[in-house]
């Protein structure tokens, strides 16, 4: 008896895939974030703040990809407008106004960017950068690369 006589031995191995349903890919919420105590000087209080509590970094790897050209011009989430140059990013969760710093880790290479959008939309994404800042971590040609993300204070 070969397979086909079966009905489902010969289902096409894509058609298998589109009824599995599709593992649920997201941004992490803040919940989600690895915390990491600082011992940095950069993020030292200040005089005038009690030391009691260490300050504390928000870490998360994923990928980043890049508005494009075709996007210039449009609204944000947060009502402005895309343009060129701008260090600015779309996160699904994080408050519009947060610092990101984001590292680049192919070439370590970082940027700050500020939350002013919501996205990625697209599988295994964390963050979609603005045309400066993904310029600045000269990911231009790749489209997508891993990525660390630093919540700032």
């Amino acid at each position: 008896m070969n397979r086909s006589s079966h009905g489902l031995g010969m289902l096409p191995l894509a058609l298998i895939l589109l009824l599995t349903p599709a593992q649920a890919w997201g941004s992490p919420s803040a919940e989600e974030f690895a915390v990491e105590d600082v011992h940095d000087e950069e993020w030292a209080p200040s005089p005038q703040q009690p030391r009691a509590t260490p300050r504390l970094l928000r870490v998360v790897n994923g990928a980043a990809s890049w508005y494009g050209p075709g996007f210039y011009g449009r609204q944000t989430a947060s009502g402005e407008r895309l343009r060129k140059g701008t260090f600015t990013a779309a996160h699904r969760t994080l408050p519009f106004g947060t610092r990101v710093r984001v590292t680049n880790l192919d070439n370590n290479r970082s940027v700050v960017v500020r939350i002013n959008d919501r996205g990625p939309f697209r599988d295994h994404r964390v963050i979609d950068l603005a045309h400066g800042a993904a310029s600045e971590l000269r990911m231009m040609r790749a489209g997508e690369v891993p990525v660390r993300l630093e919540i700032l204070p």
